[in-house]
């Protein structure tokens, strides 16, 4: 090819690039390839990414893959959509096929189910969790796990002067204290020599691999899942890895039911896993869900949520008081007026006012879950003016949501507690289309009082008995992931606070 040939075609090059760029700052739709390469060339910063996006296109934007793949996804945050998709039009829009394929590795569990499945597991929630018994069940395990597991380890890491990740410490935090609310088994990952757990680690591979699934092309991740190769190996071993520790701990779980068939304490509220088992053995579980598999599903499902949306909140949370120092000394004036009945949820909501502002405006900023997704049955107009089509994705952008000025104001990049404090210094209520990360509609979270009687339970621990110092020079971002992990974790000094 000689050099005018070269010219010819460079210029041609620019003038294509020039003619099908969007001038809009919204992804560029490349013929053949969509708008894929916008997201590999910012997948680092996904998150910063679709707040530009979506401040950009009006809340709302859809997202094409390449054109082989027929990938179209519909990106909102708009809050009179999220009320359509999850309230007024619920029917239309179960999880779907596509949702169940990303996260199969969760089989019939309450976040993959639909219908039936899905009623069955929401009735057992409601009973369970709504149970007196098992509001002090969990007071009562998640305190012992704060003096005999957080404490000890705090001391320990102050009396020597050595840093310590607070991300891992709250995820081995929570991972035993979710252990023994389920199926009443402490692993002890949270003590001084910091043990390496498979089942902790191999959660957070099935975190990244289910990213990954997410934005690449379906046949693409199906494809390494049939070499078995690359981040779908991982995903196979994790999942393996998980599999033997929850069905030890179910076929435990059966025997110690036996041996103790004949006996009844009134005081203690049995765990989740056992409420389960009985329920099956009274034949209350739906037909074709039966047996150890369904009770494996459901374990699963119980350890992803409550493990890493107390765990990462609770992160991000004392990252931030490590820049906002006059937030903490205000919780600790608030907690140091006070006598705390943890049982009485109603009471503590009433007396922790401003921790419980903190909390809540903590999530908006730093959703523990930064996606959601739904797929519809049937062609629909969502209130924003945009078509959906049968089978089309819809995805919820979480992190994005908390940074629109339309949504929160101005401010909307400031952390404030007061946020969420009315005139007469009562908790405010935001709408749960505005404030979506304990979802909304019929699939609205029913472990919200749970998690924040354990957030605010290590919370006060913490501020109480200790003084925590954000190690200088370390960049804290998030991750590429589904969940809102810290990328690098949270390095910090701890220090008694004087008796």
């Amino acid at each position: 090819m000689g050099y005018f040939e070269i010219l010819i075609v460079f210029f041609s090059l620019v003038f294509f690039c020039l003619f099908f760029q969007n001038k809009n700052g919204l992804p560029t739709n490349w013929p053949l390839v969509g708008m894929f390469p916008e997201i590999l060339k910012n997948v680092d910063r996904i998150h910063l990414y679709l707040v530009e996006i979506l401040e950009k296109s009006d809340l709302t934007f859809i997202f094409e893959g390449p054109w082989f793949t027929k990938m179209q996804l519909l990106v909102t945050i708009d809050p009179a959509n999220i009320h359509h998709v999850m309230s007024k039009n619920f029917q239309n829009y179960p999880k779907g096929s596509k949702f169940n394929e990303r996260f199969d590795v969760l089989g019939d569990g309450i976040f993959n189910a639909d219908f039936v499945v899905w009623q069955y597991h929401r009735k057992m929630a409601q009973f369970f969790l709504g149970h007196p018994k098992f509001n002090n069940f969990l007071v009562k395990k998640t305190l012992k796990k704060a003096e005999n597991g957080l404490i000890p380890v705090l001391d320990h890491v102050s009396t020597l002067g050595i840093q310590v990740n607070l991300q891992d410490l709250f995820a081995r935090f929570t991972f035993d204290a979710g252990c023994t609310i389920m199926m009443d088994h402490d692993p002890n990952t949270l003590s001084v020599d910091f043990p390496v757990n498979p089942s902790s680690k191999a959660l957070d591979d099935i975190e990244e691999v289910i990213f990954h699934r997410h934005v690449v092309p379906t046949c693409v991740w199906k494809f390494q899942r049939w070499l078995n190769v690359g981040k779908e190996n991982k995903y196979k071993k994790a999942w393996k890895t998980l599999d033997s520790f929850i069905y030890k701990c179910i076929t435990a779980k059966r025997e110690d039911i036996i041996n103790n068939n004949q006996k009844e304490d009134n005081e203690v509220c049995t765990d989740l896993l056992t409420l389960y088992i009985k329920d099956d053995e009274n034949l209350k579980t739906p037909i074709g869900y039966q047996g150890d598999k369904f009770l494996r599903d459901t374990v699963l499902t119980n350890f992803i949520a409550g493990r890493d949306a107390i765990s990462i909140t609770l992160s991000w949370f004392f990252y931030i008081l490590s820049k906002y120092p006059e937030v903490a000394s205000k919780i600790k004036k608030e907690l140091d007026n006070i006598v705390i009945d943890w049982t009485n949820v109603k009471e503590m909501n009433s007396k922790l006012v401003y921790l419980h502002g903190a909390l809540c405006e903590t999530m908006r900023l730093y959703p523990p879950i930064a996606f959601e997704a739904k797929t519809s049955i049937a062609s629909d107009i969502l209130p924003s003016g945009h078509q959906v089509n049968p089978n089309m994705l819809i995805v919820f952008n979480l992190y994005a949501m908390g940074r629109m000025k339309s949504i929160w104001g101005d401010d909307c990049n400031e952390f404030k507690p007061e946020r969420w404090i009315t005139k007469q210094g009562n908790i405010k209520h935001e709408p749960s289309y505005k404030y979506f990360v304990f979802n909304a509609g019929p699939r609205t979270c029913l472990g919200r009082d749970m998690a924040f009687i354990q957030m605010k339970i290590v919370a006060a621990t913490i501020i109480q008995n200790y003084v925590i110092e954000a190690v200088q020079e370390q960049r804290v971002v998030p991750n590429v992931s589904i969940f809102l992990h810290m990328n690098n974790g949270f390095k910090v000094r701890v220090f008694r606070r004087p008796s």
